[in-house]
């Protein structure tokens, strides 16, 4: 019975830490179990498989990192500059996130299904920039300009280690978005 008292989030959340630090290989059942303190047959109590935790653990990501993260934008009132820029303001708050994300996109190089997802995920997301340059920029060749410069900076900048010269890396980024947004 103490094992259905592990929440199904509680899995998912170890998949994602484990994803992040170990890759794919890394989520296993009997170690989420040992770092959850639990037997293995409190998993069996929420997903018929690893298979099972791994979908649901994609699933999480693209909720918490598109769906979630449009509405919340959608939602807040201004330009779509504002909007924009929240959408920066939001990223660095996320750096578990981008863990995942890059271990997500790492893995995407060798599996076709991850892959087909995370091409999804990133069309859902330039959809949603590219709608919002569309907002500002009549020419559809500057706004897909935009979108893949904003969405390059939005993902990758995390993963860049360099510094800019007189600039923490957040000013740095700012001083992208202020570009891309004139």
């Amino acid at each position: 019975m103490a094992n259905a008292r592990t929440p199904r989030s509680a899995w998912i959340d170890a998949a994602q830490r484990a994803l992040a630090n170990g890759g794919p290989d890394a989520v296993k059942v009997e170690t989420l179990a040992a770092g959850l303190g639990v037997s293995k047959g409190g998993f069996y109590w929420h997903f018929k498989n690893r298979q099972a935790l791994i979908d649901e653990m994609l699933d999480t990501w693209e909720e918490s990192g598109t769906d979630e993260v449009i509405s919340r934008v959608e939602a807040e009132p201004g330009d779509p500059r504002d909007k924009i820029r929240l959408l920066f303001r939001m990223a660095p708050s996320a750096s578990q996130f981008f863990r995942t994300e890059l271990a997500i996109r790492d893995w995407s190089r060798r599996d076709k299904g991850i892959a087909r997802r995370l091409q999804k995920v990133d069309g859902r997301r330039t959809e949603f920039l590219r709608t919002l340059f569309g907002e500002f920029c009549a020419d559809t060749d500057e706004v897909e300009a935009r979108t893949m410069l904003a969405y390059s900076l939005m993902v990758g900048s995390y993963f860049v280690n360099g510094q800019s010269p007189g600039r923490s890396r957040a000013g740095a980024v700012e001083l992208g978005v202020d570009w891309l947004l004139r």
